[in-house]
């Protein structure tokens, strides 16, 4: 399919990860809103990928395969996207195992400080609700990663909250009664780590970190794009993104970052809500690169 016409969405969430949508179901989602191309990048897992691959060839919808690798620098998350990876190189996808193993304690510790403010929530309690939300069985025995939103998913269950924004901005959120953010892998490892995965690296959602010196930081280490349109940000923070991109010459990406609707209320946006022109897939793609890097 040529690459030359259309929209994509290039950050998109399945039941892979905290999506509430099976891969597929994400992939027919980008059909209805027109658009020729959607990324698969569910939080430090590939396992979304397969399936939305084999919709789209059936769809005409170009797929791209993707993961958004969760990291932390200066106390602050980071998530660095990361595109056309190698998914079957071993070392990569054991990295990737290792990261949902720091996913996995953090979410014990969160569970612990919730039950030390006398709530009584249950790591048990987490994986029902989060297997509730999986579209399919075979998705359940995947490699799936388990994160906030499913914590907050269960403590809407035992009526401790009665939404997802209440549950991130009293318990969850940065700063919020029960949030812990131990030592985890940094953004520069990240891109080390999706560069060695043949893959191409992008900055995610900036404009929600509140620390541009810090973005500038990670750019020059080796960050090769930046998610210049995201759900989060306004107009001044595209603006920002764009100069950014142009002043360091990184390819300008974007994206919904579709989870799926949590009590009516979409997450952070519905697919095909930010978009990029179809075009930019080229130079996400590894070979494109090698050729560039030739001239």
């Amino acid at each position: 399919m040529a690459l030359t016409n259309g929209l994509a969405d290039l950050h998109t969430h399945t039941t892979a990860s905290d999506g509430l949508h099976s891969p597929a179901e994400n992939v027919k989602l980008a059909k209805e809103a027109g658009l020729s191309a959607i990324a698969i990048t569910d939080h430090d897992t590939v396992a979304g990928v397969a399936e939305a691959l084999l919709e789209g060839e059936k769809l005409g919808i170009v797929v791209v395969p993707g993961v958004e690798v969760s990291t932390v620098a200066a106390g602050t998350d980071i998530h660095i996207l990361g595109y056309y990876t190698n998914n079957t190189d071993e070392k990569w996808l054991s990295r990737l195992a290792s990261l949902r193993g720091m996913r996995d304690r953090r979410n014990e510790m969160i569970v612990a400080k919730l039950n030390e403010l006398g709530i009584a929530v249950t790591m048990d309690d987490v994986l029902d609700a989060a297997h509730g939300n999986r579209a399919n069985e075979s998705m359940q025995s995947a490699a799936v990663s388990i994160g906030r939103p499913h914590i907050a998913a269960a403590l809407i269950r035992k009526g401790v909250v009665s939404n997802m924004k209440e549950a991130f901005d009293r318990y969850l959120a940065s700063g919020a009664e029960a949030y812990v953010n131990p030592p985890r892998l940094n953004p520069f490892e990240a891109i080390d780590w999706i560069r060695e995965a043949g893959g191409t690296s992008v900055i995610a959602h900036p404009g929600l970190y509140n620390n541009d010196s810090l973005v500038e930081e990670i750019i020059r280490y080796g960050a090769q794009g930046i998610e210049v349109y995201h759900s989060d940000h306004g107009h001044e923070e595209e603006r920002r993104y764009s100069a950014l991109a142009a002043k360091y010459q990184l390819i300008a990406t974007g994206g919904s970052d579709f989870h799926g609707a949590r009590q009516g209320v979409i997450f952070h946006g519905a697919v095909g809500s930010r978009t990029v022109s179809i075009g930019v897939l080229q130079q996400l793609l590894p070979s494109w690169r090698s050729k560039r890097n030739d001239l």
